[in-house]
C-alpha cells in the first residue's frame, strides 16, 4: 500500500545563486537547485531516492 508522506524543507538561498534544501527528518538528505522550482523538484527526487535507499538496505521510515 503506498502512502503519501510530508516532509518539512529548509530551503536556504546560497549567495551564489541557487537554493540548497535539507531534509531535516532524513539525515544527510541535502539537494540543490539554481531556482527555487527546480530546487523543490530536486527534494522530491532526493527524498524518493533516500527512501528507497532505506527500503533496499531493510531500514524503516
Amino acid at each position: 500500500m503506498l502512502k503519501n508522506l510530508h516532509y518539512n524543507l529548509i530551503i536556504r538561498p546560497e549567495p551564489e545563486g541557487g537554493f540548497t534544501v535539507l531534509v531535516p527528518a532524513l539525515p544527510g538528505c541535502v539537494t540543490y537547485g539554481k531556482s527555487l522550482d527546480e530546487a523543490r523538484k530536486m527534494a522530491g527526487d532526493a527524498i524518493s531516492a533516500y527512501l528507497q535507499s532505506v527500503k533496499k538496505h531493510g531500514g524503516d521510515f
